[in-house]
């Protein structure tokens, strides 16, 4: 009976604690998420411009390993795949880009990898600041692998996937003996 009496009270109690915090949780409007969405690209744009800086211009051919990307190509193929994945997740009109962007010797300077990067995530910020919320539910089939994502599945697949790319050019800052820019979470 004391056991009884006890867990009652016990109960009681973590619901009086438990209670205010519930009735105080307000829920997520999909305006809300969209204006994360804008928010985080916003903060990714920022943080990668701080990595374009940083590498020295004379160092955008620099390659870690020679069976890789240079710090110029990943970047490229990181602004490439901002607009190919945004561009599906919404349907919003994407800037023209060279489909083997990457391989363009012309494209793999400071200034050219700077203007595509930026293109890109002023895309991707454009895209999402514009699209229907409503329909980021709607699964969008991908012309490789037959995948098949909502739209909302492909934006925050292509924020992780840029987040990726950028991350791996810190060894390339590193092997440069420069310090990388400091991590931008908020």
């Amino acid at each position: 009976m004391k056991k009884n009496i006890l867990m009652a009270v016990s109960l009681l109690a973590l619901l009086v604690l438990v209670t205010p915090s519930i009735v105080n949780a307000q829920a997520l409007s999909s305006e809300d998420i969209k204006a994360q969405i804008v928010k985080e690209w916003e903060r990714s744009k920022a943080y990668t411009i701080d990595y374009l800086n940083t590498m020295p211009a004379n160092k955008y051919s620099f390659k870690a390993q020679d069976s890789i990307r240079s710090f110029a190509q990943q970047m490229l193929h990181l602004a490439g795949a901002n607009v190919f994945f945004m561009s599906l997740a919404t349907d919003q009109k994407a800037p023209s880009f060279p489909q083997d962007l990457e391989q363009r010797v012309s494209a793999q300077t400071k200034d050219s990898v700077m203007y595509f990067v930026t293109t890109s995530y002023d895309y991707a910020i454009s895209a999402a600041k514009s699209s229907d919320v409503s329909k980021w539910g709607e699964k969008k089939k991908l012309p490789f692998g037959g995948y098949e994502e909502t739209r909302y599945a492909l934006i925050i697949k292509a924020i992780e996937h840029q987040a990726h790319h950028r991350g791996q050019t810190t060894i390339y800052i590193r092997l440069q003996g420069i310090k990388p820019p400091q991590e931008r979470l908020f």
